[in-house]
């Protein structure tokens, strides 16, 4: 658990600038693999610090998806 929290906050911390379109997809996949790991840990324990870990990676990857898929321009 320790090791996963870990690695949660070093992809937090990570500077997103001049990602390739490779990069933003792995960095995407890794997001959502956290996320879904800290969830089965959160179920059991409800610990509020794991939700709110959750919920900033969460808002992490959705600014990758969006660049991923490109503004809109309609």
């Amino acid at each position: 658990m320790k090791k996963l929290l870990q690695e949660a906050e070093e992809f937090e911390n990570e500077k997103m600038k001049h990602m390739s379109m490779s990069d933003r997809v792995a960095s995407s996949r890794k997001a959502k693999r956290l996320i879904l790991a800290i969830n089965e840990i959160y179920k059991k324990s409800e610990d509020p610090k794991l939700m709110s870990l959750m919920k900033r990676l969460t808002k992490k990857k959705q600014k990758i998806e969006t660049r991923l898929k490109g503004r809109s321009t309609s």
